[in-house]
């Protein structure tokens, strides 16, 4: 039994809660608005609707404390920027004329300005936009937002907790604004900043507020004693006010390491800290400093970031030694639900028995609130949850979903040479440039090209059984023959059947490879409106048949111009569902790689000269600590290595990254061994040109000149201006022109125009290097 003192104190409470509604109502909502169906009241009654809706959920599941300030109509850290008044130069006077359209103008930018740049949320595939600051910034308070939000919380009754990234974590997300020093540092701005959180927190306090939760993920990474210096006086400073709430420090992702002594000491309420798995120092370290005395502790012992079930048992342990390590101790997950889809009930399609080992946001919050149940008022309250979930975890420890002895046979037969190309870089490109035939800056795009309402109309026809697949696949052969016709007639010089059959660049291939479970509903936002549903990484892989190789040759039977296999890396295959917890990693890329080898090796027999193994998530999945890297970078390029190792030198690979900071991975890049990579560059004005260049990156190389997550048209000469920048960096002869990303969210008009520019500008860039 749990002491009686545990009963009266610990509760369940989450960081956040996903913001799209059942039926990704947000997403309809903002879209219509920014088409100019739906009125901005519309839209803010849309929001607040599921804010309400989002609250009751939780409150009628058992949580005691619900998150206010989490909702966001694009991203919670565009939401810090306004309420900070951080609005760069460039946007004020569209916030000032109207700050609806100013805030979207700032996350996708017009056809006059450009956006702020996006970039991944620490090591998930949520993005954020990053603040731009330099040292003549002034702060101003806007806590409109934050306070309204909790209003509308304890208008229904609630207990609620405002949560705000916090100050340090804000400055550490942001760069230096253009214009402003390259080697300026947000972080001196710290005392300027921290006023204006104090102002916020006083009006959260006057509106009702008892507890403010501000997120410092940025802790869990290494951080330098000056950093922790300022985590120290930010705490200092906010601990100390007279007039504010309790606070609440948050972090997630990772184990704190130096900083949770820091925050420890600080006088502030109460800590949240990660106890999940990757996170288990937390355990120790805070042992290791006498725990929290007369302090509050949310300890985040379900995982927040992944879908498999909790196994009660171990996290009723953990919390149990954690209850002598504070005087309150709370129940949670290890971050926000933001990461994992919202119910799984209306999955249909999944056996109902693997249903019961999956826990989505509302069967979290129902495992938290178990948990804290059985930490309250002990075990015995909860024994039937108890058995139902060790009946669970032995059903999937058990099933022949998650072993295939020929598979893992497969994956442990494999040797180094099977992971190194026959020839190296230097003779590969010799017979590459030979067989292509390719000119000075050659013009490609990144694979998809516009999903058209035609073309998913036709896929939702497939689905509901209007049109047969025959009928499907006469609608897809006819797009490919409209993206090749127009690549044509544009100039581009190596092409792409434009990915119409691929409903999403992972999910395509999951749905055919063994050991992979499809949702229907598992909706999970990656930036603004757009949503994806990460297939389930369940079992063993192995791939049956070939998946690409019958659209990729009928779409060069149209052209002589090459065009690119499309395939999505293991890494990204990883990355971008929602992986296994069973076993290292590393055995489950190479499994993956083995399966994606096999595709490879039938897109070359097939004819395919140029193959793209996509891998964005490589940065995105790097250990948010330096000593955890080296092992992952390890896997990682090992895994992409595998699936492109057995080519002949004459065919060239490509890979694509996007939406990350490169420069710690230049080495890993290189490491990959590809031919050609093309990276996201446009918004972040070639800085990864200068980055590979500073590395010494000896490949070919296409920095993107055309930002595809903005609805603007860059202008040839915007384009060209890019590609000069490039060109200070890498030779010419080794660079290539494309946009920063695949096409698929663009509309067709847009894309026309913009990608006529582009090869425009590669045309006169390339005219400049070899006048007639």
């Amino acid at each position: 039994m749990t002491p009686k003192s545990a009963a009266a104190a610990t509760r369940a409470t989450v960081y956040g809660y996903p913001r799209q509604g059942q039926n990704r109502e947000l997403k309809k909502a903002v879209e219509g608005y920014w088409k100019g169906r739906v009125t901005a009241d519309a839209l803010r009654a849309t929001a607040a609707d599921l804010r309400r809706s989002n609250w009751r959920q939780l409150a009628d599941a058992g949580i005691h404390e619900v998150p206010t300030g989490d909702f966001s109509l694009y991203d919670h850290v565009l939401d810090t920027t306004f309420m900070v008044g951080a609005i760069p130069e460039r946007h004020r006077d569209a916030v000032t004329a109207d700050a609806l359209d100013g805030y979207f103008a700032m996350a996708r930018g017009t056809q006059e300005v450009a956006p702020l740049e996006m970039t991944k949320w620490f090591d998930t595939n949520y993005h954020y936009l990053v603040p731009e600051l330099g040292p003549d910034t002034v702060f101003t308070a806007d806590s409109a937002k934050q306070t309204g939000e909790l209003k509308e919380a304890l208008a229904l009754g609630l207990t609620a907790r405002p949560v705000l990234v916090g100050p340090v974590t804000y400055l550490l997300l942001s760069k230096p604004a253009p214009g402003v020093a390259a080697d300026f540092d947000p972080l001196t701005l710290l005392d300027g900043l921290l006023p204006v959180y104090a102002e916020v927190l006083a009006d959260l306090r006057a509106a009702g507020a008892e507890w403010v939760q501000l997120d410092e993920p940025a802790l869990v990474q290494d951080r330098t004693p000056a950093e922790l210096n300022a985590a120290e006086r930010a705490y200092r400073g906010l601990g100390t006010l007279t007039d504010r709430p309790k606070l609440l420090v948050a972090s997630y992702f990772d184990r704190l390491g130096d900083a949770l002594p820091v925050l420890a000491k600080a006088p502030v309420d109460g800590l949240a800290l990660d106890f999940t798995e990757g996170a288990a120092a937390n355990l120790d370290a805070l042992a290791a400093v006498g725990g929290l005395p007369g302090k509050r502790l949310v300890a985040g012992v379900v995982d927040g970031r992944n879908i498999w079930g909790n196994d009660l048992a171990k996290s009723l342990s953990t919390l149990g030694t954690l209850l002598g390590l504070a005087d309150r101790v709370d129940v949670s997950a290890s971050c926000s639900l933001l990461h994992v889809p919202l119910d799984t009930a209306p999955e249909r399609d999944i056996e109902p028995q693997i249903l019961r080992w999956l826990a989505f946001a509302r069967q979290k919050t129902r495992e938290i609130v178990t948990l804290a149940k059985g930490l309250a008022q002990g075990t015995d309250t909860i024994a039937a949850e108890l058995a139902a979930n060790r009946a669970d975890l032995a059903s999937r420890a058990h099933s022949p979903i998650t072993h295939d002895p020929a598979v893992r046979a497969r994956a442990a037969a494999t040797t180094e040479a099977d992971a190194r190309r026959s020839q190296p870089y230097a003779e590969r490109t010799a017979a590459q440039r030979a067989h292509l035939g390719l000119p000075l800056l050659p013009t490609t795009t990144i694979g998809s090209f516009p999903q058209t309402d035609e073309l998913r109309a036709a896929r939702a026809d497939l689905r509901a059984g209007r049109i047969d697949t025959a009928g499907y696949e006469e609608r897809v052969k006819a797009e490919i023959q409209e993206v090749i016709a127009f690549q044509e007639k544009t100039g581009l010089d190596v092409l792409v059947h434009g990915e119409p059959e691929r409903n999403d660049m992972v999910q395509y291939f999951a749905e055919q490879l063994t050991g992979y479970l499809a949702t229907q509903h598992g909706w999970v936002q990656s930036y603004g409106t757009r949503y994806v549903r990460p297939p389930i990484l369940a079992g063993d892989i192995s791939r049956p048949e070939p998946m690409t190789v019958r659209w990729t040759t009928y779409a060069q039977s149209l052209t002589d111009r090459p065009v690119k296999g499309m395939l999505t890396g293991p890494v990204t295959m990883l990355a971008w569902s929602f992986v296994r917890d069973d076993q290292p990693l590393g055995e489950t890329a190479r499994q993956v790689a083995l399966a994606l080898r096999e595709e490879v090796s039938d897109l070359e027999t097939a004819g395919t000269s140029v193959i793209q193994v996509d891998e964005p998530a490589l940065r995105e999945t790097l250990p948010l600590r330096a000593a955890d890297r080296d092992a992952y970078l390890a896997w990682a390029t090992e895994a992409f290595r595998l699936t492109t190792g057995g080519v002949r030198p004459d065919t060239q690979i490509h890979t694509h990254m996007c939406y990350a900071e490169f420069g710690d991975i230049v080495q890993a890049i290189d490491d990959l061994d590809v031919d050609v990579i093309s990276l996201e560059a446009a918004r972040s004005h070639m800085q990864v040109a200068r980055e590979l260049s500073g590395h010494g990156y000896p490949r070919e190389a296409g920095p993107g000149v055309y930002d595809i997550h903005s609805p603007r048209v860059p202008s040839s000469e915007e384009a060209a201006d890019l590609l000069r920048t490039g060109l200070k960096a890498i030779p010419a002869e080794r660079l290539w022109v494309n946009p920063d990303c695949g096409l698929k969210t663009r509309g067709w008009p847009e894309t026309r125009a913009s990608l006529e520019n582009l090869v425009a500008a590669a045309r006169t860039v390339r005219g400049e290097l070899s006048p007639s």
